[in-house]
């Protein structure tokens, strides 16, 4: 057997008060607000009567916090996934808005050659492929039950792409993935894991608190 659903977790708010755009930097763990988002998507996930076998997190500061409250409410431990961690990103401790934004420097402008790939990070193929590679390890190596995994925005966002069958290209404020959100995937076939996943639900339990974020990322 394998899993019956697996819940992909945004991170919450992350505290970065100089606006960067941290990308896979360390030490940007949650906000005050971030830890409630985060308690907020866990409370969803134990509400839902649904019986949960394994809890996998990035290895990033923010995710592994994010996961905490999980982890404390569905009484499992958190197993780290290099694989679903945040792209890399040319444009990390930078600001990407207002008068010293990363954008107006013509010495940053060859890692906008290419939107589509995108040249200023991992390619989005690539996401998608670790993602989907993560996804099927950790539905066949549960008996039954469900996988939550905590993860970042466009990881999950390329998921959703990827099983939608769209192009993995897009505009990063069209992202419908905030923070604490959950989007919820089933295998096509559980004797096949190889054909791949569907989605069959997203919701947003901290949207009450995302509504007044100070740092939503890439909108």
């Amino acid at each position: 057997m394998v899993a019956t659903q697996l819940h992909l977790v945004r991170h919450g708010e992350v505290y970065n008060p100089n606006r960067v755009l941290y990308g896979r930097l360390p030490e940007y763990g949650l906000s005050d607000a971030g830890h409630q988002m985060a308690a907020l998507a866990a409370a969803d996930l134990a509400s839902r009567g649904r019986t949960f076998s394994q809890l996998i997190a990035s290895p990033l500061q923010r995710t592994q916090e994010s996961a905490a409250p999980v982890s404390k409410a569905l009484n499992l431990p958190v197993k780290l996934d290099e694989r679903v961690i945040e792209p890399t990103n040319a444009f990390e401790g930078k600001r990407m808005r207002g008068p010293e934004s990363a954008l107006k420097d013509p010495g940053n402008w060859k890692y906008l050659i290419n939107p589509f790939k995108p040249s200023w990070g991992e390619p989005y193929q690539s996401v998608a492929s670790r993602m989907r590679e993560a996804m099927t390890d950790a539905a066949v190596s549960v008996p039954d039950g469900d996988v939550v995994i905590v993860s970042h925005q466009l990881p999950i966002w390329m998921v959703h792409r990827d099983v939608s069958g769209k192009k993995l290209f897009h505009d990063p404020r069209s992202r419908r993935c905030t923070l604490s959100s959950i989007t919820t995937l089933e295998l096509i076939d559980p004797l096949k894991p190889e054909l791949g996943f569907v989605e069959v639900g997203y919701v947003e339990p901290a949207s009450e608190l995302t509504a007044t974020a100070l740092d939503v990322g890439a909108v």
